[in-house]
């Protein structure tokens, strides 16, 4: 659960997470405000809060986050935000396709629900439906959507497969597909609910969309070349310790 300036937020999306979840774990990404005093009260079971010296992005948080979970074993990492604008209860619809075996990778389709057209605000719409379709040409991937959905599960093995790397700022789902396309990784969408409760947005044209359409471009770049074998390494790295799969995660 990655964690950033939301002390009004990150204590009801803490006390939700179901109690099934084995380890819980929050990474407070160098928050300014009151988050890190919010966290260090709450009390609930397998909770564990890891903190950045600084801030580094959401996708070098919830890579923090994984290497955590694989080094305790995890068999499956999930992620929900640490705002709460992802529904708790959607969570085993998440993580059953990846526990039964039938995918690698889940992630969250909002476009799926109902609901989308009436709550999610019209400009975040015409964004993610933009970057949704960009991403499906430049991962590879035709038949997912909501590319910036970050309720997502995927299976250690998966992400070791892809040596953990993660984007470390907005852009990481759309970076993240590309890689799980080089190594034939199974990717499954599934309907989940849109929450909107007046949460601020941190996305601005100048510091995310602009660097995600960079990160679309060179993902594509480097998933064609891999694919067609230029380069491209053999990921039979299975057994390696998680700190050096991940060590280079937020490059």
């Amino acid at each position: 659960m990655p964690a950033y300036n939301v002390q009004d937020l990150v204590a009801e999306a803490v006390t939700s997470a179901p109690q099934f979840v084995d380890d819980l774990v929050v990474v407070d990404d160098a928050s300014v405000d009151g988050t890190a005093a919010v966290l260090s009260g709450l009390q609930r079971p397998a909770l564990t809060v890891l903190t950045h010296g600084q801030n580094r992005g959401v996708g070098a948080a919830i890579c923090t986050g994984a290497l955590f979970a694989l080094e305790r074993g995890a068999e499956i990492i999930a992620v929900m935000a640490g705002d709460g604008q992802m529904d708790p209860a959607d969570l085993p619809a998440v993580l059953e396709p990846v526990a039964r075996g039938e995918a690698d990778y889940v992630k969250g389709n909002r476009f799926a629900h109902p609901d989308v057209w009436r709550v999610m605000p019209r400009a975040r719409l015409a964004g993610n439906i933009m970057l949704s379709l960009l991403t499906r040409v430049t991962s590879g991937y035709w038949d997912i959507f909501d590319s910036q959905c970050g309720y997502t599960a995927i299976s250690a093995a998966a992400l070791r497969a892809v040596r953990g790397r993660f984007f470390s700022r907005y852009g990481y789902p759309n970076d993240l597909l590309a890689r799980l396309r080089v190594v034939d990784a199974r990717v499954a969408d599934v309907p989940v609910r849109p929450v909107y409760d007046g949460q601020a947005s941190g996305i601005r044209p100048s510091t995310v969309v602009y660097p995600i359409l960079y990160v679309l471009l060179r993902s594509m770049a480097r998933r064609v070349w891999l694919q067609r074998g230029k380069g491209f390494e053999v990921l039979a790295d299975a057994d390696r310790p998680a700190d050096q799969l991940l060590s280079s995660a937020s490059r």
